[in-house]
């Protein structure tokens, strides 16, 4: 029996039911519980980033000095910008850009070391620490801390936040090339004092045209960080334009801030102990400019943030 309008009678319970069952939502205890979990995970980082940096002289112990603290801070470095990543773009692209740059960082490395691909002929010697194939472990994290580097300058220099969520093939290629001169600029330095000075590696060819080095190796680079940011961004888009979209979620500055912190804190050590003495005033700048540029864009960005309320896009 079903009740009528005039006359409503209450219809007795059954088992089935013509009405729709309700879907269930996730509360919104579920979702900050979610949230609040997630929201350790940049402190985990850095703190496993810390206690293996701890536990070098124990796991390296009879290797030199000086291997041992380039890996303990390759370990914190590559730590810190995981951190800052997860908080600035979120977990799974914070993951995703990792394994990529440090699986296309090691194979280009181990090919180069190998056959000669895009940086030249060379061997690593055994000053950066353990080598996996013919690749120190510390170089793969490197890639990544610089391809993550390279990718929230290239967005604060062009569009004034850490986060490019528009798509196009177009532009997916320009800000990839951008943040592959980024990375590459730091190399101007770092090679022909990584070479000369600390004696990483040994060149098969000596007589390149930059300080002995070869043009090739700084090809290779523009190469290898195009691919890296390239792949990241064409595979991220959605998840980019949906961080971006979310303003309530936008990083504090001092997350966003870790990138441009640590290319200039790279950049003034090859100001301060650039070997040959030429590459000093060579990596002040060619690396000062893009991180003054990206400076610029981070105060604005910091600016347009506070005077947007929490929850209200920009």
């Amino acid at each position: 029996m079903s009740s009528s309008p005039l006359n409503p009678t209450p219809s007795a319970p059954s088992a089935r039911s013509s009405r729709p069952a309700r879907i269930p939502r996730i509360s919104h205890a579920s979702r900050s519980s979610s949230i609040s979990r997630l929201s350790h995970l940049p402190r985990l980082a850095v703190l496993a980033g810390a206690a293996l940096a701890l536990l070098v002289p124990l796991l390296l112990r009879g290797w030199p000095a000086q291997t041992q603290l380039i890996v303990a801070c390759s370990l914190l470095m590559a730590a810190t910008c995981f951190a800052s990543a997860v908080t600035v773009l979120g977990a799974g692209p914070a993951l995703r850009l990792a394994v990529i740059a440090i699986c296309a960082g090691w194979f280009a490395e181990q090919m180069g070391a190998s056959y000669g691909w895009f940086f030249g002929d060379y061997d690593y010697t055994d000053v950066l620490g353990p080598q996996l194939g013919q690749v120190p472990l510390v170089i793969p994290l490197m890639w990544f801390a610089l391809s993550y580097t390279g990718y929230v300058m290239a967005n604060l220099i062009v569009w004034q936040t850490p986060v490019d969520a528009a798509a196009g093939t177009g532009r997916t290629l320009a800000m990839a090339f951008l943040a592959a001169l980024i990375v590459t600029a730091y190399d101007l330095g770092v090679d022909p004092y990584m070479d000369y000075k600390l004696g990483t590696w040994v060149m098969d060819k000596k007589d390149g045209w930059w300080f002995g080095e070869t043009l090739q190796g700084f090809a290779g680079w523009m190469l290898v960080a195009f691919v890296i940011v390239s792949a990241f961004r064409l595979s991220s888009t959605r998840a980019m334009r949906a961080a971006a979209a979310n303003a309530g979620a936008r990083p504090a500055l001092r997350h966003v801030a870790v990138p441009l912190l640590l290319y200039g804190g790279l950049m003034v050590y090859e100001v301060t102990q650039g070997v040959p003495v030429e590459t000093r005033a060579i990596a002040l700048f060619v690396m000062g400019f893009p991180l003054f540029c990206a400076a610029c864009g981070l105060a604005r960005w910091h600016g347009e943030r506070m005077a947007v309320p929490l929850g209200k896009p920009a």
